[in-house]
């Protein structure tokens, strides 16, 4: 949480803003290469299960300023579970992270298509579930995320406008199950989004 004192206080300066925009996305998620680990029993000493490639949607709130710097809030939710050869005693379903990101914009930079780039922190949190050793256990795993995005914006007319971006995701996450192993998720998470806003 103290990853995210510092944009938050960015973010409490938002009713200054020129414009807000609200942006709803989704697309194409690619898994973290390390997967995820379950260590620290005797018996499974240490079980890794690869992770596959899936979806990501999200909502985002963005304050501009008159000089095209902008404060954003952003939600995500990857779907994303445990791929085939997974080992006994471990399952993983989705990642859902919250993001305070400063953005840049160079409107009509290139006619009417807008480029930006941003770049957050804040918290990432994770279900997974825990076996064979007793009876199944869910165990919840989080830390911190950082995020960095790279898009450009069209406008549709009035007062809506699409978007394609990259975004990547670090997260490194942990949880510790009732028998004492813990429970780790530490990579990065690349995505291709496609999404449409609305500004007021």
């Amino acid at each position: 949480m103290r990853a995210l004192l510092l944009p938050m206080l960015l973010l409490a300066a938002a009713p200054a803003a020129a414009e807000v925009q609200l942006s709803f996305y989704g697309g194409w998620a690619g898994a973290p290469d390390d997967g995820v680990t379950l260590s620290g029993n005797a018996v499974t000493p240490e079980i890794g299960v690869p992770v596959e490639d899936g979806s990501q949607a999200g909502l985002r709130a963005t304050w501009w300023t008159d000089g095209d710097f902008g404060v954003a809030l952003d939600y995500s939710r990857f779907s994303l579970s445990e791929g085939e050869g997974a080992e006994a005693g471990l399952s993983f379903d989705g990642l859902d992270t919250l993001t305070v990101s400063g953005l840049r914009r160079w409107d009509g930079v290139l006619g009417t298509v807008t480029p930006y780039v941003g770049a957050g922190v804040g918290i990432g949190v994770a279900e997974a579930e825990v076996g064979p050793s007793g009876a199944p256990e869910d165990v919840r795993i989080e830390g911190p995320a950082v995020s960095w995005v790279a898009g450009a914006t069209v406008p549709l007319g009035g007062n809506w406008a699409v978007f394609g971006e990259y975004e990547g995701t670090y997260t490194d996450l942990d949880g510790e199950a009732e028998d004492g192993r813990t429970v780790d998720l530490d990579g990065v998470t690349n995505s291709i989004n496609l999404g449409v806003s609305f500004n007021f």
